[in-house]
């Protein structure tokens, strides 16, 4: 016979699943948001007869509000109640994304950028950390899960670009996604608080302090700048890349191929996790990634560049999640200052390295720029070697 207590585990379960499907569903349409910015910047420089320079402002135009409120969400983090933080951001977030296709100017274009990069820094705040409570056990599955519908967001992107250029408008593509976050905004509305043991505690200076020394973070947090600077070199320089080195229709696939790598790569790292524990299986993914890199930009030419791109892409995609629970695991009562941390260095390596290439490229061309990159693997490979031997893991998944 059932009793109250079966009931409240039901209902328990299903509550925690609906927040992970509203949850997945926010990254999913993040992702392609992000990857949209990039597919769509050839296409309003004609339509607003914008420069060079001035087309140079969107990253920074989306990214500067992020990380202001990402790290405030991080540092108020149990004060506040955070069914009301990823409300506010993901509706806010959406605005922006619609606003984004109704502007008249590239000013205006800016503008709605930075107001979406703000809400997008609070809902990304805390999203991530309310997965962490809702499953204590399986971070690092349900993070690789979690990014893993970012990816598959993140190869759509750009296919809605197409499709609404198809249609005879760039606008279409921006509309669409705007009506898209209303479903995960209703389902969050109307579900009730997560039920969650053991929440973020307040975070304090002291506490700040006592997070920042941590072996595990500080972990994270090189390795995190390592692989998402290597992501930003692909992301930017890719396709520069691969001109001239594949036929001119597999140019632009090169970028989907990479992207399309990263869905079941999350997912083979979500898997492992538990199996292999953190630090090892960010061992195992760097030295493939590195192989992959030396491959692709050393040996390869002509298709066979897409399989290099492609094992780049399946290896890759499994460290930011991986290292992010490595970090969680360490302090779980102050699971979004971890992530917080992660998000703010994340943006430094995406934004840093791709940088850092241009002025290589510039004076000693992209093949040399593209083969740099196996030094911030390099440096990934040799912390988490120190990491599994120094500090090594309590547990398969513990830090």
């Amino acid at each position: 016979m059932e009793t109250v207590a079966d009931d409240e585990a039901v209902a328990d379960f299903d509550t925690r699943r609906w927040w992970t499907l509203a949850i997945f569903g926010f990254i999913a349409l993040e992702g392609a948001a992000l990857q949209m910015r990039g597919a769509i910047i050839p296409v309003i420089r004609d339509d607003f007869g914008t420069s060079q320079w001035q087309l140079g402002l969107v990253p920074p135009a989306g990214t500067v509000g992020f990380l202001i409120f990402v790290a405030a969400v991080g540092a108020v983090a149990g004060r506040y109640d955070t069914r009301i933080l990823l409300l506010l951001g993901i509706a806010g977030a959406g605005v922006g994304v619609l606003l984004m296709g109704l502007v008249p100017s590239f000013g205006l274009f800016l503008v709605a950028l930075v107001l979406r990069g703000s809400f997008r820094g609070i809902g990304r705040g805390s999203d991530r950390p309310l997965l962490s409570h809702l499953y204590p056990h399986r971070r690092g599955r349900l993070f690789g899960y979690y990014d893993m519908m970012w990816a598959v967001g993140a190869t759509l992107g750009p296919l809605a670009v197409t499709a609404a250029l198809w249609a005879g408008n760039w606008r279409f593509a921006y509309y669409a996604l705007g009506a898209s976050f209303l479903p995960v905004v209703a389902l969050m509305w109307y579900l009730p608080k997560p039920s969650v043991g053991g929440g973020d505690d307040p975070l304090t200076l002291m506490g700040l302090r006592r997070i920042g020394r941590k072996p595990a973070v500080l972990v994270m947090a090189v390795c995190i700048l390592f692989s998402t600077g290597v992501e930003g070199g692909l992301f930017t320089w890719l396709t520069t890349y691969t001109q001239g080195r594949l036929p001119g229709s597999l140019v632009t696939l090169s970028l989907s191929v990479l992207l399309v790598a990263y869905i079941p790569g999350r997912f083979v790292a979500g898997s492992l996790a538990e199996r292999f524990g953190y630090v090892p299986l960010s061992f195992g993914l760097g030295s493939i990634c590195l192989l992959s890199a030396v491959y692709t930009f050393v040996f390869a030419s002509g298709v066979a560049v897409l399989a290099g791109i492609f094992g780049i892409g399946l290896s890759l995609s499994g460290l930011y999640p991986t290292l992010l629970a490595y970090a969680t695991e360490s302090t779980p009562e102050h699971s979004a200052p971890v992530n917080a941390i992660a998000l703010v260095v994340s943006s430094c390596g995406i934004a840093g390295v791709p940088a850092a290439m241009g002025f290589v490229i510039d004076g000693m061309g992209v093949v040399r720029a593209m083969r740099l990159l196996v030094v911030p693997l390099v440096g990934l490979l040799v912390v988490t070697a120190v990491a599994w031997v120094r500090i090594g893991t309590v547990d398969r998944t513990g830090a």
